[in-house]
C-alpha cells in the first residue's frame, strides 16, 4: 500500500511538479516552497542586528520610528523578486507565511523588537484587495506573529485612498500623496503599545511613513517597521 501511495505521489509530481518559488526548479521531497540552494543563496541583510541600518537611515528625520529593518535585498530580475511576485500575484500566500516565519525568527533575537505588542500589516485599498483577493502583507505578518508569539490585526489600520506609485515623486510630494491616506480604527486599543508595521518591499518608505504617522498620532508608544525586502 505504501509503495502504491509513493508511486502515485511520484506520478503527480511528474505531471504537476512542485517548483521552487525563487528559481523555478523542481523541489525534492524534503524541500518546501524554496529549494535548499536558493535558501542558502538568499541575500540576507542582517539589518535586525543593527539599529543604524540603511532602512532606518532612510526614515531618519521623517518620523520617530523606534526601529526599522528589512530581511532581504531586493534586486530586479533576482530570486527575491521572484519570491515577492509569486506571493503578490500568484496566490502563494503560504510563501508569505514561510518568509514571515523566517523574519520572525530574526526579530526574536533582536533587542529592539523584544517588547512588540501588536503586529499590523500595511493595508491595501479595498479596490486593490478586491482585485487580488488578499493582502500579501497580512500573511507575512501572520508568520512573524506566530514566531514572536504576539497579537496580529488587519482591522486597526484602514487605507481610505488608493495612491499612485511614489518612486518618481520628490520627498515632499511623496509625503503629500500619503498624508491622510490611512485611518486607525479603535485607537484606544493601541494607546501606549509598541506596534510592528509589516510590509513586503520598502522602496521610498512613503507608505510606511503614512501608516506610522497615523498610528503615532492616536497615541501608540512606539512604532517599529519590518519588511521582507529593501529595494536599494
Amino acid at each position: 500500500m505504501l509503495q502504491v501511495k509513493q508511486w502515485c505521489n511520484d506520478l503527480i509530481g511528474l505531471l504537476f511538479p512542485n517548483l521552487c518559488n525563487a528559481c523555478g526548479v523542481a523541489l525534492y521531497h524534503s524541500e518546501h516552497l524554496i529549494c535548499t540552494k536558493c535558501l542558502y543563496d538568499l541575500p540576507f541583510t542582517d539589518y535586525h542586528q543593527y539599529a543604524e541600518n540603511r532602512v532606518a537611515k532612510q526614515l531618519w528625520g521623517r518620523l520617530p520610528i523606534h526601529a526599522a529593518m528589512a530581511m532581504l535585498y531586493f534586486r530586479k530580475g533576482a530570486k527575491v523578486q521572484n519570491l515577492i511576485h509569486n506571493l503578490k500575484y500568484n496566490g502563494r500566500t503560504d510563501l508569505g507565511v514561510l518568509l514571515g516565519n523566517m523574519l520572525g525568527e530574526r526579530l526574536k533575537t533582536a533587542t529592539l523588537y523584544q517588547d512588540i505588542d501588536l503586529v499590523i500589516p500595511v493595508p491595501l485599498h479595498r479596490k486593490k484587495y478586491k482585485i487580488r483577493g488578499y493582502n500579501q502583507s497580512t500573511f507575512i505578518a501572520e508568520g512573524i506573529a506566530a514566531k514572536m508569539e504576539t497579537g496580529i490585526s488587519e482591522d486597526f489600520l484602514i487605507r481610505n485612498t488608493s495612491t499612485e506609485s511614489q518612486t518618481k515623486k520628490s520627498r515632499y510630494n511623496r509625503y503629500e500623496n500619503m498624508k491622510d491616506v490611512f485611518q486607525v480604527n479603535s485607537p484606544e486599543d493601541i494607546i501606549g503599545k509598541h506596534i510592528l508595521l509589516v510590509d513586503d518591499v520598502i522602496t521610498t518608505g512613503a507608505t510606511l511613513e503614512g501608516c506610522a504617522n497615523a498610528i503615532l498620532t492616536v497615541g501608540a508608544a512606539k512604532v517599529s517597521i519590518a519588511a521582507l525586502a529593501f529595494a536599494e
